[in-house]
């Protein structure tokens, strides 16, 4: 509401995502001047679906191509970025690890040399993960855990917060790192994923499918919220130096296992289906909740919705998708 946004030029990647989607709607209502690094061009993504892509400037490109970095960030003049682009789904980087480590270690490292050779970037806030703290004894997960991903994907948003912390320390490059949990909502088209999963399968009157057995310790995270806190960091970063090289834990800080996160969809879609629980999950952790203490006390950050809130808000994005 301070005018910040009002005609500024910010570049996000991964656009078409579930958060990049979202993201780019605020910016926009915001009043932003935006830029989308798109790779594949996705129909059913929300930012498509929602005529949202009408509004902006698209770049056709992958993160993994430094010199289409240094072009957009030097031709739009962009002073903002916010990188989401990512491969994001576990069980690919399990079959796929070296794809996903360029995306998500070289994409890094490829944006952040070309911000430190522009002289007009004055704000980036990189996406990182819970998951790159690993398995951890002591939850939740504060901004000081260690970070030691052991699995791919883990491991590829380890090394990508590590080179955003480097950037930030050796060359003073004005980039701040998001950790956030497990991001749901309208517009995931990753139908493995628990929420639009089980959403789909209860519309279509069959049994929910979970992978794991179902007691696997999650923190769930609405999208809305997300883009939301990275809209917020972003501008603090301009603002305030003592927050360049910090990384900030975003979180509605609560636990929930997949088979209590698909009992309160199933109740909230009234559904007396009964979840089918596979236990076929391998290579991930067992419990993961983060603490979002620094972001309540440093940025003044606290999240807009409840867990059954965001819930409530997610369904009728699918009813109105699969009708």
């Amino acid at each position: 509401m301070n005018g910040f946004w009002n005609d500024r030029p910010v570049l996000v990647t991964g656009a078409t995502g579930l958060v990049g989607s979202w993201l780019v709607r605020r910016l926009k209502d915001a009043g932003a001047d935006v830029v989308c690094l798109i790779r594949d061009w996705v129909p059913q993504s929300e930012l498509v679906r929602a005529h949202t892509i009408e509004h902006v400037k698209v770049v056709r490109g992958d993160v993994r191509d430094r010199d289409v970095l240094e072009r957009t960030i030097g031709e739009f003049e962009t002073d903002t970025i916010i990188h989401l682009a990512a491969q994001t789904i576990v069980g690919i980087a399990n079959r796929n690890p070296v794809s996903t480590f360029e995306s998500n270690v070289q994409g890094t490292w490829n944006l952040l040399e070309a911000c430190r050779r522009s002289p007009v970037v004055k704000s980036i806030v990189v996406a990182s993960s819970d998951k790159a703290y690993g398995d951890q004894e002591v939850l939740p997960y504060g901004e000081d855990t260690p970070l030691q991903g052991r699995h791919p994907y883990d491991v590829s948003k380890s090394c990508a917060d590590l080179i955003a912390q480097a950037y930030a320390k050796t060359y003073g490059v004005p980039v701040a790192v998001t950790r956030c949990g497990n991001f749901y909502g309208g517009g995931d088209l990753n139908w493995n994923r628990i929420v639009p999963g089980t959403i789909r399968s209860v519309l279509r009157g069959e049994r929910p499918v979970v992978r794991s057995d179902g007691q696997y310790g999650r923190d769930y995270f609405y999208v809305e919220d997300g883009a939301g806190a990275y809209m917020l960091l972003a501008e603090q970063v301009h603002a305030r130096r003592d927050l360049h090289g910090m990384a900030f834990n975003f979180s509605n800080e609560i636990e929930i296992t997949v088979l209590g996160l698909v009992n309160r969809i199933l109740k909230a879609m009234a559904s007396n289906l009964e979840p089918l629980v596979l236990n076929e999950a391998s290579n991930e952790i067992r419990r993961q909740f983060l603490s979002a203490a620094r972001a309540r006390q440093m940025l003044q950050w606290s999240p807009m919705f409840t867990l059954d809130q965001g819930i409530e808000r997610t369904i009728p994005w699918y009813r109105e998708f699969l009708k």
